[in-house]
């Protein structure tokens, strides 16, 4: 009879460790979910019509969103309640993700990874806030407004939760700036006085950002482009707040 192979304990236990440790929180990322989404369902039509209300307050009257497949009017409230149940679960995501490779940080970088990841998702939700808030009442105005005499707007109801769920990533994105920002000082790859530097660049980079990732308006356009500027500015100002790196380099040493 075979006798079984026997590893080295000090490299593949470690290994199968992180494996199952990954695998639980996975799964328990999956089941918070899966408790949100199973609780949002049954609203999912009204949580839809939520959506749809910056739309629906500026289409002319007696005009209503319609549906030109024949699983739209189920699959649309659907995969919006699925995405809101993953984006309501992000502080339970971001929780398991930060108990996993917090052990393998440096006191220093854990210092900065956490606040960063709170932040970021803070900033994500304030993308989306504003996109739903500022940006969708001003553009859907806008769309209603130029449509030619005679044409009705009536949007699909598919086409119409594409058509935000874009919009929400990308400002959801655009708000990511101050974290890029810092992440870039703190990896060592530029300083705050090189980013000042080159603000002109940004200024345009910005522009074009705003015109590639929204609608072909100048309203939806300047109300990415002019936050985004404001952030990057944000991000200069808390990037110069981390510490020298010499003196990380010093701490570093001595934890080792």
């Amino acid at each position: 009879m075979a006798t079984p192979r026997k590893y080295p304990p000090d490299i593949d236990q470690p290994l199968l460790t992180h494996l199952i440790e990954l695998r639980t929180r996975l799964l328990r990322i999956l089941i918070a979910v899966a408790v949100i989404f199973a609780c949002l369902f049954p609203f999912s039509n009204s949580i839809y019509s939520q959506l749809a209300q910056p739309l629906l307050s500026h289409m002319p009257q007696g005009a209503t969103m319609i549906a030109t497949e024949v699983a739209s009017p189920f699959l649309a409230p659907f995969k919006f309640t699925i995405v809101l149940a993953a984006f309501l679960g992000m502080p339970f995501i971001l929780y398991h993700v930060w108990g996993f490779v917090a052990p393998g940080l440096y006191q220093r970088e854990r210092r900065i990874v956490l606040p960063l990841m709170i932040s970021s998702s803070l900033l994500f939700y304030a993308g989306m806030a504003f996109a739903y808030f500022v940006v969708f009442p001003l553009v859907f105005a806008f769309f209603v407004s130029v449509a030619p005499e005679g044409v009705t707007v009536m949007t699909d109801i598919s086409k119409y939760l594409d058509f935000v769920l874009k919009l929400f990533f990308a400002f959801g994105m655009a708000f990511e700036i101050p974290v890029a920002t810092v992440l870039l000082v703190w990896a060592g790859l530029t300083t705050p006085a090189a980013m000042t530097a080159k603000r002109p660049y940004v200024i345009v980079a910005v522009f074009v950002i705003g015109m590639l990732l929204t609608p072909p308006d100048v309203i939806s356009q300047t109300l990415l482009a002019v936050p985004m500027w404001l952030l990057f500015e944000a991000g200069v100002f808390f990037s110069r707040m981390l510490p020298e790196p010499e003196r990380e380099e010093e701490e570093e040493s001595a934890e080792e």
